[in-house]
């Protein structure tokens, strides 16, 4: 009796599975009979083309999306989908998950969509100019054959990769003994580059340097860098993406790190932006004369910090520090400044920021937990406007009175909720009125007509301002000389 149950079971089973089979194979023919067989109808795309801007050779580019679209109501099939270049297109693409350069039957369902990635990465072509790159994705759909043009912009450039392996250092290569990096190519650094000692690296004008993520530009103990832009050609220091997603992105890169030590520096006419520290000076640089001399130049877009001097000695003239995570200017641990007409604004709309855009600080802790102090010797703003979107935009972090904290705003536009009475600290002071920077988010911090900074500075001998208009007998505050 319960063989035959079990009998009965099995071919019971058996049965069930061959409908099943039967069913499955009449619904897949059905299906296919529902493919729209028509010529005439094609497939809509998101895009005609596919466009991406600068991309470095050996560097593969940001991913860029298609979205192919059936605007009927029943199926379509897509008899193939293939980069016309085949394997030796720069171009790559992905087509609903799945990497290839080519693609068979590829079934799209009544009024749906797909998406199809596409990345390209351009081989060197031993140009100094840039190149076009062409390619194109093709579609065949009932014999209906569709294309979508695939174009890039190449860049040859010249590349700086660690060579050095030394225990206890990050990777590195050597930026050259008193080099000048030729600006005919852009310069990509990847890692750290190192400006050693008793070397001088020289940038002349026009040239783009692009670092990658957290590359870092380390002039060491003994060494110095000279940035030699000028106004019709500034040096540019950003991120190796040159898409325009990513054009004003913080945080692309590390820093420019003067070490320790590093002595004579001189950046004129530069654009340093979209890293997260755009220039670290630290200490022992020598109080005689500044380990940083910093004029005509824009640090924006920094994750951290614009300027951060650690005991330093920094001179600056005409320049611009904006919109960043944390402070524009931080001069801590003591030391010697001078500004003069220069523009902090700090517009920062990425996340919430607290901290103000200058900070001024005499001490550390060091690993013991022991607070040490050094002396502020100077820190002096003449003709500055240091304005922003917090209520607060200077603070004053000193140790103890009995600390040496020497600082002046001479003639300067603030914002700020300091007792400015004392005339020791503070001459001639506007506070908490908008200076009327023309654009903040844009930093483009020239001033309009009708601000407070116009006519309202004193005569610091700076004849022009950091666009090369004349400075008058009663010159404006701030960066920009006010030019009707």
């Amino acid at each position: 009796m319960y063989l035959k149950i079990f009998k009965s079971k099995i071919i019971f089973s058996y049965i069930i599975f061959f409908i099943f089979f039967i069913s499955l194979f009449v619904s897949s023919c059905h299906k296919d009979e529902n493919y729209i067989t028509d010529t005439s109808v094609k497939l809509s795309f998101s895009n005609d083309s596919i466009s991406f801007d600068t991309v470095f050779t050996t560097i593969g580019s940001t991913t860029k999306i298609l979205k192919i679209y059936n605007n009927e109501k029943r199926p379509l099939l897509i008899s193939s989908i293939y980069l016309a270049g085949g394997s030796s297109s720069n171009f790559r693409i992905n087509v609903d998950g799945v990497p290839g350069i080519s693609f068979k039957d590829v079934e799209i369902n009544g009024n749906d969509s797909l998406w199809i990635f596409v990345r390209v990465t351009v081989d060197p072509g031993n140009q100094s100019t840039p190149f076009i790159i062409t390619d194109s994705i093709v579609f065949n759909t009932n014999g209906n054959i569709q294309d979508v043009k695939l174009c890039a912009w190449g860049q040859d450039a010249y590349y700086h990769t660690p060579t050095e392996h030394i225990e206890g250092l990050p990777p590195f290569s050597y930026a050259g003994c008193a080099s000048a990096w030729a600006n005919d190519k852009p310069h990509v650094i990847y890692g750290y580059t190192v400006v050693d000692t008793d070397s001088t690296l020289i940038i002349q004008a026009g040239t783009k340097i692009h670092l990658y993520k957290n590359a870092v530009i380390w002039v060491y103990n003994g060494g110095s860098i000279k940035v030699n832009g000028n106004k019709d050609n500034p040096v540019i220091f950003q991120g190796t993406r040159l898409e325009q997603y990513y054009n004003d992105m913080p945080g692309q890169w590390n820093k420019i790190w003067l070490s320790a030590g590093s002595k004579d520096n001189v950046i004129n006419y530069a654009i340093i932006k979209n890293g997260t520290i755009g220039i670290q000076a630290d200490t022992l640089g020598s109080l005689v004369s500044p380990t940083l001399r910093l004029s005509n130049t824009i640090i924006k877009n920094m994750s951290s910090a614009a300027l951060w001097g650690q005991g330093s000695h920094i001179w600056a003239v005409n320049s611009v520090f904006a919109n960043c995570g944390l402070y524009n200017i931080i001069l801590s641990i003591g030391g010697k400044y001078s500004f003069k007409h220069c523009t902090a604004g700090n517009f920062w709309n990425y996340s919430t920021r607290t901290s103000p855009a200058l900070l001024l600080n005499n001490y550390y802790k060091d690993y013991l937990g022991n607070y040490q102090v050094r002396s502020l010797d100077s820190a002096y703003f003449g003709n500055c406007i240091i304005y922003g979107s917090n209520n607060d935009e200077i603070g004053l972090d000193r140790f103890s009175s009995a600390s040496v904290f020497n600082y002046n705003f001479d003639h300067c536009l603030i914002k700020t909720t300091l007792n400015i009475s004392d005339t020791i600290f503070y001459k001639s002071i506007i506070k908490n009125i908008d200076p009327l920077f023309i654009n903040n988010q844009t930093v483009n911090y020239n001033i309009s007509t009708g601000s407070p900074a116009i006519n309202a500075g004193k005569n610091l001998n700076v004849i022009t301002d950091i666009l090369g208009n004349m400075r008058d007998a009663q010159p404006d505050i701030g960066a920009y000389e006010y030019v009707p």
